[in-house]
């Protein structure tokens, strides 16, 4: 019998997420022994926007090094996971029976949203990958829609992840030359602990409003690609039970937390 995969919402912080020594590497590091063996991964990233719904058809998707100003090595690192057109297909056709305009992308790869986090879950990269895009023109409650629109997919084999963050203003972290292991403001923990606070209450009204009606919401998220995955996610496994997996920061603003929905995953 095929056991429900969860949906997970995991933070996936600085491109030097593999290198760091924080608290969020080793979790990641044991996350993929703790949840059953997918069938292929669907990953909403924070660095994948369009205006409708996208999603990679590639079979060799490639390597996207998306980021500048980090160390050399980060740049000759890949992830040769597999890609699989014919899931992704699928899973458009499930879209638009929806209501939602989705298409194709080709010949789109895996950017570090996706790789850099699953480098750590997934080291052998045995499993394909889709990737699906957010929306930022759209609301919270759309991105919602979306992961539901997909959630019957776990049922299926397929891990959902959405990789984004729970906090996310780089303005700040540069501003104030954060490093690795600084204090955590108040201003982010509170917001964190709010939005962890609501999403184990399933009060997932709450949780879709956070950016206006959380303490500190826009401050921590002064443009919503972050966060969006972390709706979409919740929404891919709202017919069940929810977990924080994980909680810490890193570079002072970056809380690390991460969240499954729909179905338990042993203690990481």
């Amino acid at each position: 019998m095929t056991h429900s995969l969860p949906s997970l919402f995991i933070s996936h912080g600085s491109p030097t997420l593999g290198q760091d020594d924080a608290p969020v590497r080793d979790f990641l590091r044991h996350l993929g022994q703790a949840l059953p063996r997918p069938k292929a991964i669907l990953v909403i990233s924070a660095h994948f926007n369009a205006p409708i719904p996208v999603l990679t058809g590639a079979l060799h998707p490639e390597t996207i090094h998306d980021f500048q100003g980090f160390p050399e090595e980060l740049y000759t690192q890949l992830y040769p996971a597999a890609g699989s057109p014919a899931l992704a297909e699928t899973m458009r056709q499930s879209l638009v029976r929806s209501g939602f305009e989705a298409r194709l992308h080709p010949t789109r790869g895996l950017d570090h949203g996706a790789w850099v986090p699953l480098q750590l879950i997934y080291p052998a990269a045995e499993f394909p990958i889709v990737q699906l895009s957010i929306s930022m023109n759209q609301t919270p409650e759309w991105h919602y829609r979306l992961g539901k629109a997909l959630a019957s997919y776990r049922d299926e084999g397929v891990l959902i992840i959405g990789s984004g963050a729970l906090t996310h203003n780089l303005r700040a972290l540069f501003t104030a030359r954060l490093e690795l292991h600084s204090d955590t403001p108040e201003w982010v923990n509170t917001f964190a602990d709010w939005v962890d606070d609501k999403t184990l209450a399933s009060d997932d009204m709450a949780v879709l409003n956070a950016l206006e009606t959380g303490p500190h919401g826009l401050t921590n998220h002064p443009t919503p690609d972050h966060i969006l995955p972390l709706f979409a996610a919740l929404g891919a496994g709202s017919d069940g039970p929810r977990q924080l997996l994980h909680k810490s920061s890193t570079y002072g603003i970056l809380r690390m937390d991460a969240f499954a929905f729909g179905a338990h995953v042993q203690a990481v």
